[in-house]
């Protein structure tokens, strides 16, 4: 019996069976999705919509890929995601070790005033990045889509709270042997820092992997734009087709899932430590 009079079993039924009703509202309408991207065209147009499909076809995905041209999409996004992560992971990670550990004039003046921009929104920085990025002749590349999401102040934060847990005198007593800072940060800081590495590379694919509008903004080609933008074109040219939207959104949706469902552990441990030791 619990505190409330109610048996341990009965408790953990219900606690269970609220936990399974979410997860099942959660994942209805990914399944939808997929269903509905199987289906021949124009079948998900009935009332009421069909559940699942009568005939599973891949005609959709075909159409997509070799119509569409969504495996270019696909690419562009792959790439200037996989860039950003590269980098953001390096660069936030340098600052937030730097925060943390390392004695510099002004570093709490600074980081305070890292945080306080945080209230900045993005969009009111994008008119002068743009500018910025128009004389340097980075438009319309592969370049000036990366920059934004080469640093960022949250990537930062999160570093130094966990950082700050390392003992002073792991950093010391290579200090006393004669190591250089960078032999320190690399041999030893990095692997301490793994798990909110992966933490803060998931963050940053999935940040740039997701990004709409700046790849609107700064790419014009056609052949550099990214699965958002192109999902979007894809809407406007096929508002009633409601199959092949479903399947450019599965596309979309199923490497940021798989790639979380890759790294799950080594997040939520460092969401957990993090949040712990900070």
């Amino acid at each position: 019996m619990n505190d409330a009079g109610m048996p341990a079993w009965l408790a953990r039924a219900i606690v269970n069976g609220l936990l399974i009703a979410l997860a099942a509202l959660s994942v209805a309408p990914l399944l939808w999705m997929l269903a509905v991207s199987l289906m021949q065209p124009g079948e998900a147009s009935a009332f009421p919509p069909p559940l699942l499909p009568a005939s599973p076809t891949l005609h959709n995905y075909a159409e997509l890929f070799s119509r569409m041209g969504m495996g270019r999409y696909l690419l562009n996004s792959f790439l200037i995601s996989t860039l950003v992560t590269a980098i953001a992971v390096l660069l936030n990670t340098l600052a937030g070790y730097a925060f943390a550990k390392l004695a510099f004039a002004g570093r709490e003046r600074v980081f305070r005033l890292l945080l306080a921009a945080l209230v900045i929104p993005a969009q009111v920085s994008m008119m002068p990045l743009f500018l910025m990025l128009k004389q340097m002749g980075l438009i319309n590349s592969y370049a000036g889509a990366v920059v934004p999401g080469m640093a960022g102040i949250f990537g930062i934060f999160l570093v130094r709270q966990y950082a700050r847990s390392i003992p002073d005198e792991l950093l010391e007593a290579p200090r006393i042997d004669g190591a250089g800072e960078w032999r320190i940060f690399f041999q030893i800081v990095l692997p301490v820092l793994r798990p909110i590495l992966v933490t803060l590379a998931i963050f940053s694919f999935l940040g740039a992997w997701n990004d709409f509008m700046w790849p609107l903004i700064v790419l014009s080609d056609d052949s550099l734009q990214t699965l958002p933008v192109a999902l979007a074109s894809l809407s406007r040219e096929h508002v009633q087709d409601n199959e092949m939207m479903m399947a450019g959104s599965v596309v979309t949706v199923v490497p940021v899932l798989l790639l979380f469902l890759a790294l799950q552990r080594y997040y939520l441990q460092g969401l957990l430590v993090g949040s712990v030791k900070g």
